[in-house]
């Protein structure tokens, strides 16, 4: 029995292990090298510098745009998404799935060339502001603003948080919403009261994945914003790429992985809050 059991746990290590493999050398060492380089100056010595730069003036700036940017981005996102979630879960599975393939489908494409088009439809020549003046109308000053990058985030990051509520969507037990309208509760109340709480999971699983992209990405900002707008994304990779400052923009980072976990601990405990007080 030992030696099965033995057996057991060694075919599971060999199996893991390639896994195991990836995540050493793609997840741990860069983190310990963000946080070697983060903690050190360039003499090698300890140091908190790095990380209390992100409070001079351009750094906090630059950090709570990103946040406001962000922030404005998810609940966008999130308005858009759970109507259209909740119809497709409303409809046949064929149709269904064939909307939520649709919206996959641009996914397929490499983020760099879905930010490009829509530069190139936003810009001053662009094709928006070539149909506008063909039908006479004032063109669309929106390129190089905030609006366009927070577009670029919504288009981009869309598809994030419509799929974990549809999936949420479609695990509701119909039986449930049958009982509900049985005792007399309208289209409304149900939503409310079984749709809406049992979706929540969903919803905290969608806001995490939008808003964490949204709060670090630098291409958007660099191509929607004309490299104009500096989200803190863009200061650690100009830091990173231009500067060659490592120990700043590694200090920057870990400011940044601090504001990542902090909202991952939001959402789980209003997740947990939420689900407490439906039961």
């Amino acid at each position: 029995m030992t030696r099965s059991t033995n057996k057991r746990k060694f075919s599971t290590i060999l199996l893991g292990s390639p896994y195991f493999i990836w995540v050493v050398i793609f997840i741990v060492v860069p983190l310990f090298m963000i946080f070697y380089y983060g903690l050190i100056d360039r003499n090698g010595n300890f140091t908190l510098d790095n990380i209390t730069a992100i409070t001079s003036p351009v750094h906090s700036k630059s950090l709570w745009l990103a946040v406001r940017l962000g922030v404005i981005a998810t609940v966008i996102c999130l308005i858009i998404a759970y109507p259209l979630a909740y119809i497709l879960s409303q409809t046949g599975f064929n149709r269904s799935g064939f909307v939520v393939f649709l919206f996959i489908l641009p996914m397929w494409m490499n983020f760099l060339l879905r930010t490009l088009a829509w530069q190139t439809l936003l810009e001053k020549t662009g094709v928006i502001n070539n149909i506008l003046a063909f039908f006479r109308l004032p063109a669309l000053g929106i390129i190089n603003t905030p609006s366009a990058i927070v577009l670029g985030m919504v288009y981009n990051f869309l598809p994030f948080m419509v799929l974990p509520i549809y999936n949420s969507l479609l695990k509701i037990d119909k039986h449930v919403i049958n009982a509900a309208r049985d005792l007399g509760a309208n289209s409304f109340k149900v939503l409310q009261k079984i749709i809406f709480p049992l979706s929540i999971p969903g919803i905290i699983s969608g806001i995490t994945m939008v808003f964490i992209p949204a709060l670090t990405t630098f291409v958007i900002s660099n191509l929607l914003g004309g490299s104009k707008i500096l989200l803190i994304g863009n200061v650690i990779e100009e830091e990173f790429t231009h500067a060659g400052n490592w120990h700043l923009g590694s200090g920057l980072s870990i400011v940044l992985m601090l504001f990542i976990i902090i909202n991952m601990i939001i959402s789980s405990i209003f997740d947990l809050n939420k689900e407490v007080s439906f039961l």
